[in-house]
């Protein structure tokens, strides 16, 4: 049998019909050539996607490749894919996961001591679903478990690795700020005080 396709087609075909990103080397086993040839082949399409402005590009995640769309549209993904979606992460599982991801390994206790309420449900929602995993169990009394985020985690932000994480310093309001507010503060309950 002739077989007449390009390794591009052959490795869009892949990823067009895979439910969870793919690695080079199983991409290459199943294309019958290295995994060299595939990365190569693979960042290819990638950048004639981005050349020419699809909706959707070939991307390198932490546990593989994967082809999704492309951010320039993803207003109008997000309209589409939030119609009936009942899967989304509560405020409380968001933060949860947030913390987590920044200060990983973490145990349930310093998450806690962090939100100010038990996160014992919380974790385990984010554990059943992939996002979270156990890291291993800290020194001390009880050796509690350690938590950090899974390849899922990554794959969902749509990063390689942890280090792809916005810096914590773009959503907190610089020290100097949360110093002043609370001179601010203290000083508005002195004064109501007073009276």
């Amino acid at each position: 049998m002739r077989d007449d396709n390009s390794l591009e087609q052959k490795l869009e075909a892949m990823l067009t019909v895979a439910i969870e990103p793919i690695s080079a080397e199983e991409l290459a086993d199943v294309a019958e050539t290295d995994a060299a040839t595939v990365q190569a082949a693979l960042r290819t399409l990638r950048d004639q996607y981005l050349e020419e402005r699809r909706g959707f590009q070939v991307v390198e995640l932490a546990s593989g490749w994967v082809l999704q769309s492309s951010p320039e549209v993803a207003e109008w993904v997000s309209k589409f894919a939030n119609r009936d979606v009942s899967h989304r992460l509560s405020s409380a599982a968001l933060e949860t996961l947030a913390i987590i991801a920044y200060r990983q390994p973490i145990s349930r206790a310093q998450i806690t001591a962090l939100r100010g309420v038990n996160v014992d449900g919380v974790a385990r929602l984010l554990e059943q679903r992939g996002y979270i995993e156990e890291k291993g169990r800290a020194a001390g009394p009880g050796q509690p478990i350690l938590y950090g985020t899974t390849e899922l985690f990554l794959d969902r932000l749509g990063l390689a690795t942890l280090d792809e994480l916005p810096p914590i310093e773009n959503f907190m309001e610089p020290v100097d700020t949360a110093i002043a507010l609370a001179a601010e503060l203290a000083g508005s309950l002195e004064t109501s005080d007073a009276q």
